[in-house]
């Protein structure tokens, strides 16, 4: 281990890592010269920062090390990283910075060079042998980081592993762009607060979220395809089940469903790849080297949807299937490529830099917030002013609810009461995602679950927990409208442009309405069915906008337009309704 000679000056490369934010090009972007000052100012062993995906906590930390390192306060630094694959990338980075460290198997009993400032490590490597780990961090002053922290609550081993052998460590900083955890796991090293209902919540030292990153145009705004439509499937007991995608469900039969409109076989996954391809050539209008990333949930789905994007496209889809040297290779080719398509199975999930990703498909049936949350952070990494992403996704409610709440700032709680109704944090969404893969490998292992029909409908768009748009069938022209939006906006041009294209989408559909009105002579049963379907469409997008029953909404529509229940209804009050309808869903 080298002492710090040789190592250059703290102050880096106004460059580094060459995505300055706008206006800072000649120093740290300002959340992370507040981050430092605030670290100097507190001066302590702990230090937990929290930054959004994307934001640069790589490069935060690095400074950090580079100073401690410069002034003799520490000797070595030991990065803890989540995967195999994230300790050469953070290898690479910190060499960028002028930091040497070993991304082999830290620990080893052949030793290192001296060259080298620190290693880095997993989490899971921590685990097998704790004891030398801590013998390592006694042996000089080190620092020590951990990248994304939440993960070392995610095996009870791996926590208690990690407060062994670094609990005499000199310094400990805490980096994650999502603090909190479904479970009541605390996180090493991490401060609780109690809080007056008697649980505990996690303290962050300095805390940068999605939204000011958004303000500061550091991270790209996220823009949501929704598509919903019609599942049918048969269940291991032999009966046969559909339901509509989206629709108000018990959580098995949304599972089930869900699944359904995922099966490589079906017309669904094919009719949103198509639709994302689409998204994904006009984004490369305005920037030639955009990619797309499809997360699959297991191999044999991503080779099936790899096949079908090559068909789609004309071009060979990249497919990343483990955490191994090959898939790091696979990813590290494709982040330097002009290739369109990735597909991968949790790979990429977290802590991988893959800036060109522009156009996302979220195709697995993981549904915890955790998850979530970083899998859209792989979309969200800008790299000049303007840069808009898309990301397709299915109407599962708990989905839905997740991008809603990309804003707002979570922190880990410990104590939560079992049963928080309304809470998408809670435990037990951990445990019903653990419940589904546990029903769904079953099923899959007797052969007996499957998918029948599915089919594919463009819901609603999600931008700013605002939601836009009316149902329109793939390839249809009031789809293509938001398929077209350009791929350099800002976020305000954003949200103008999508309520110029819903009022455009209303427009068009008053005008075919008049083209297609049911004439006289057409039995009085098959217009009243007619109006009734487009009232009660109008009624999901009201419910959906609002948060609302649909319950709600028809009894809001009869107050104001008068006239009895929808059953008894003539076509004219059902007119009336639907007019109502509209004029509420273009003022929302």
């Amino acid at each position: 281990m080298s002492e710090t000679s040789g190592h250059p000056s703290w102050q880096l490369s106004p460059a580094f890592p060459g995505r300055a934010a706008w206006g800072t090009a000649s120093r740290l972007r300002a959340w992370q010269e507040e981050a430092l000052a605030r670290y100097r100012e507190l001066d302590a062993q702990d230090f937990l920062a929290v930054a959004t995906p994307g934001a640069g906590k790589t490069t935060f930390a690095l400074r950090v090390a580079s100073e401690l390192l410069a002034d003799r306060r520490v000797e070595q630094v030991i990065v803890v990283a989540p995967t195999e694959h994230l300790k050469v990338q953070w290898a690479e980075a910190a060499a960028k910075a002028g930091i040497q460290l070993d991304p082999g198997l830290g620990g080893s009993r052949k030793g290192r060079s001296r060259q080298y400032h620190g290693m880095v490590v997993t989490y899971a490597g921590v685990a097998v042998r704790p004891f030398a780990w801590e013998a390592l961090t006694v042996r000089a002053r080190t620092l020590v980081i951990f990248d994304e922290i939440h993960h070392a609550g995610d095996n009870l081993s791996w926590g208690d592993a990690v407060a062994r052998s670094f609990a005499l460590a000199t310094r400990r900083l805490g980096l994650t762009g999502t603090p909190f955890r479904s479970d009541a796991t605390p996180i090493p090293f991490v401060a609780y607060a109690e809080e007056a209902d008697g649980t505990r919540r996690s303290v962050a030292d300095y805390t940068y979220g999605y939204a000011e990153a958004l303000r500061d145009h550091v991270v790209r705004p996220v823009v949501f395809m929704a598509y919903g439509g019609g599942m049918r499937w048969r269940t291991k007991a032999g009966d046969e089940l559909a339901a509509g995608l989206g629709e108000p469900l018990t959580k098995d039969i949304t599972a089930q469903a869900w699944r359904t409109a995922l099966d490589p076989k079906g017309e669904w996954i094919a009719a949103v790849l198509a639709s994302a391809d689409k998204r994904l050539s006009e984004v490369r209008r305005h920037i030639p080297d955009a990619g797309g990333l499809v997360i699959a949930t297991d191999q044999q789905q991503a080779r099936a949807y790899a096949r079908a994007l090559e068909t789609i496209s004309g071009e060979k889809a990249a497919v990343v299937l483990s955490d191994d040297a090959g898939a790091s290779r696979r990813i590290e080719e494709f982040s330097t490529s002009v290739e369109r398509w990735m597909v991968a199975v949790r790979m990429v999930s977290e802590g991988v830099d893959v800036p060109r990703l522009a156009v996302g498909v979220y195709a697995t049936a993981i549904a915890t917030p955790l998850f979530f949350a970083q899998a859209v952070g792989r979309f969200v990494r800008s790299r000049r002013r303007g840069e808009l992403a898309t990301v397709f996704l299915p109407t599962v409610p708990i989905l839905l609810a997740h991008a809603g709440a990309l804003e707002r700032q979570r922190d880990h709680v410990l104590g939560r009461p079992k049963h928080s109704e309304g809470d998408l944090w809670a435990p037990e969404e951990a445990l019903l995602a653990e419940a589904n893969r546990r029903r769904d490998t079953a099923d899959l292992e007797d052969g007996r679950f499957e998918a029948l029909e599915s089919q594919a409908i463009f819901d609603h768009v999600l931008f700013e927990d605002r939601q836009f748009g009316l149902f329109a069938e793939p390839a249809s022209a009031d789809e293509a409208d938001y398929l077209g939006l350009p791929g350099l906006l800002e976020p305000d041009q954003v949200a103008s442009l999508l309520a110029q294209r819903q009022r455009r989408q209303l427009a068009r559909r008053v005008r075919q309405e008049r083209r297609e009105r049911v004439p006289e002579a057409v039995s009085l049963h098959r217009a009243l069915e007619s109006r009734r379907k487009e009232l009660n469409s109008l009624v999901s997008q009201l419910a959906r906008v609002r948060g609302t029953p649909h319950s709600h909404v028809h009894a809001g529509l009869r107050r104001e337009a008068g006239g009895p229940s929808l059953a008894q209804a003539t076509t004219d009050q059902v007119e009336a309704r639907i007019a109502l309808a509209r004029r509420w869903l273009a003022a929302s």
